[in-house]
């Protein structure tokens, strides 16, 4: 398919030049050659400047995390903004909801059939979180991703990926506003549910 304005990826203005396997991204972590100082991660196979974060996002994270933790059942984990292993991108969502498992994932980074709930923030990132992790998400059938809006004063729930595909998307999206609540959902069962208003600022 072209890629025309909308389709091409928001990021390839500030990514590297060259692409990168998943292997050898996570060898050149490994050896020290790119650190956390370097604020990068790996999506579609560019290293990718990660977007600035500004209070609205800082707090709202933190929001969030005070909401998950009281609402996550036995058997799950919250992490933030730590790697999810996809076929050709590393990303570091602002939350992830993965089981938990024996050795707390120290060996290996977490994969989509360990998450069952995948959030960013986003306000300076919104295109960004829109188009292309969106893209990325439902190639690689993270089952839910919600978008936290702070421009719309929304939170946008994807779900039903395609996995992978020509135009990989999500089918379903629906909007919740400051006056709904959204449903957490972990393994197809309802275990909670969140006013919007608990996580927006």
């Amino acid at each position: 398919m072209p890629t025309t304005a909308t389709t091409r990826p928001t990021f390839l203005d500030e990514a590297s030049m060259a692409r990168f396997s998943t292997t050898r991204y996570d060898r050149m972590i490994e050896t020290g050659l790119l650190t956390p100082d370097d604020n990068v991660e790996l999506l579609e196979n560019y290293v990718v400047l990660k977007m600035s974060k500004n209070p609205a996002h800082d707090g709202t994270s933190l929001r969030i995390r005070k909401r998950l933790t009281r609402a996550i059942p036995p058997g799950w984990d919250i992490r933030e903004q730590g790697t999810l292993a996809l076929s050709d991108s590393r990303p570091e969502p602002d939350f992830a909801v993965v089981r938990e498992v024996p050795d707390d994932y120290t060996s290996r980074h977490p994969t989509p059939d360990d998450a069952a709930l995948v959030i960013e923030v986003a306000n300076t990132s919104l295109l960004r979180d829109q188009r292309d992790k969106a893209r990325i998400y439902a190639r690689a059938n993270v089952v839910c991703y919600w978008i936290v809006n702070l421009e719309d004063r929304r939170i946008e729930v994807h779900t039903q990926p395609s996995g992978p595909g020509e135009s990989p998307t999500y089918a379903t999206v629906q909007n919740y506003a400051a006056g709904d609540a959204i449903p957490l959902v972990l393994d197809g069962a309802t275990v909670a549910t969140i006013p919007v208003a608990d996580l927006l600022p």
